[in-house]
C-alpha cells in the first residue's frame, strides 16, 4: 500500500512539474554569429515559444568552430529543457567525420526534439567578378588557380565542403576563407574582401533580390521556389552535388521524455502557423517536422552520408 501511495505522490508531482515547464526562461544556443540562418530560424521559433508559453526564450550565440562550441556548452548543460540547442548539419553531421578529438558525441549526449527543416546552399559571387554562369566561373578559376577565394561559416562548414566538392567536380583550385558565421562571412563578401561563397539561403536572399550579390546555382538537386531562375549544380553539369543546411532543435541527452514530447508538439505547431511558416519559407527553408525518433534516424543517416562525402572530398583539418 505504501509503495502504491509513493508511486501516486511520484506521478503527481511528475505531472505537476511537467505542468509546471517552463518554470523559468529558455536559453536557445545558436553556434553561429547573429545574422546568418542558424540564427534566423532560432529567433522566429523563439519568439513564437515566447509568446505561447510566458517565458522568454533568450538567443544565446555561441559562435566558433563550425558550431561545436555552441554544441558543446548544450551537451554539457543541465536536462531539464531550459537550455536548448538549435542544432545544424555542421555541428552533428559533419563536424563528427571531421574533429578527431570533438568534445561531444552527436547522438549519444544529446536528444533530438524537434527537425525544423532544411535549406539550400546558394553559390553566389561579388558583381566584380564579371562570371555570368558557372561555366564562366569554372574557366576563370582554371585561368587563374588559387586566386579566387571563397568564404565560408567556419572550417568544416557545409558552405566549406561545398567548396571543397566544387573544386573537385570542376577540377579547380580556390581559397577558403572561413569566418565565425554566416554573419560576418557575407559582409566581407558584399564588401568584395572575397570573391563568393556558397552560403545558405537566409543570409543572402535578400542581397540576391537588391543585385548585390550574384547567384550562379544552388546546391541541391531541385531549385528553389524562392529563386526559380537559378539552376542547380546538377543543371549545370556538376553531377552528384548535394548539399543542405538543415535545423533542428536539440536537448541534452538527460532531458525528460515528457518534456521533450511536450517541445515537440509546441515547436511542429509553430513552424505551421501562418506568420511563421511564411517567415521561414521566405528564407528558403524547407519545413519538414518529425517526431524526435524520426530525427534521430535521420541525424544517423546524415553523419554516415557526410562520412562518405569527407572521404570523397579529401577534407581534412590537420
Amino acid at each position: 500500500m505504501k509503495r502504491f501511495a509513493g508511486l501516486l505522490l511520484f506521478v503527481f508531482f511528475s505531472g505537476a512539474a511537467l505542468a509546471q515547464y517552463p518554470a523559468k526562461p529558455i536559453r536557445m544556443v545558436v553556434g553561429f554569429a547573429p545574422g546568418g540562418g542558424t540564427d534566423l530560424v532560432a529567433r522566429i521559433i523563439g519568439q513564437k515559444m515566447t509568446e505561447s508559453w510566458g517565458q522568454p526564450v533568450l538567443v544565446d550565440n555561441r559562435a566558433g568552430a563550425t558550431g561545436t562550441i555552441g554544441a558543446d556548452v548544450v551537451a554539457k548543460a543541465p536536462g531539464d529543457g531550459h537550455t536548448l540547442l538549435m542544432g545544424h548539419v555542421n555541428s552533428h553531421g559533419i563536424a563528427p567525420n571531421l574533429f578527431k578529438k570533438l568534445p561531444y558525441d552527436a547522438e549519444r549526449d544529446f536528444s533530438m526534439v524537434a527537425y525544423v527543416g532544411y535549406v539550400p546552399n546558394v553559390f553566389v559571387i561579388h558583381p566584380s567578378i564579371p562570371a555570368q554562369n558557372v561555366k564562366d566561373l569554372i574557366a576563370m578559376a582554371k585561368a587563374k588557380p588559387g586566386t579566387l577565394t571563397y568564404a565560408s561559416s567556419g572550417v568544416g562548414s557545409t558552405q566549406h565542403l561545398a567548396g571543397e566538392l566544387f573544386s573537385l567536380l570542376g577540377g579547380v583550385k580556390i581559397v577558403h576563407v572561413p569566418y565565425k558565421g554566416s554573419g560576418p562571412a557575407v559582409v566581407d563578401l558584399l564588401a568584395g574582401h572575397v570573391s563568393m561563397n556558397f552560403d545558405t539561403m537566409p543570409p543572402v536572399l535578400p542581397h540576391i533580390k537588391s543585385g548585390r550579390l550574384r547567384a550562379l546555382a544552388l546546391t541541391t538537386p531541385k531549385r528553389s521556389p524562392q529563386l526559380p531562375g537559378v539552376p542547380t549544380m546538377i543543371e549545370v553539369g556538376l553531377k552528384g552535388f548535394d548539399m543542405t543546411n538543415w535545423y533542428g532543435v536539440m536537448a541534452p541527452a538527460k532531458i525528460a521524455r515528457d518534456t521533450v514530447m511536450k517541445l515537440n508538439a509546441e515547436i511542429n505547431r509553430i513552424v505551421m502557423l501562418p506568420d511563421a511558416k511564411s517567415k521561414l519559407e521566405e528564407a528558403g527553408t524547407q519545413l519538414d517536422p518529425m517526431s524526435p525518433e524520426q530525427f534521430a534516424t535521420f541525424l544517423h543517416t546524415e553523419i554516415a552520408k557526410y562520412a562518405k562525402l569527407v572521404k570523397a572530398a579529401n577534407v581534412s583539418l590537420d
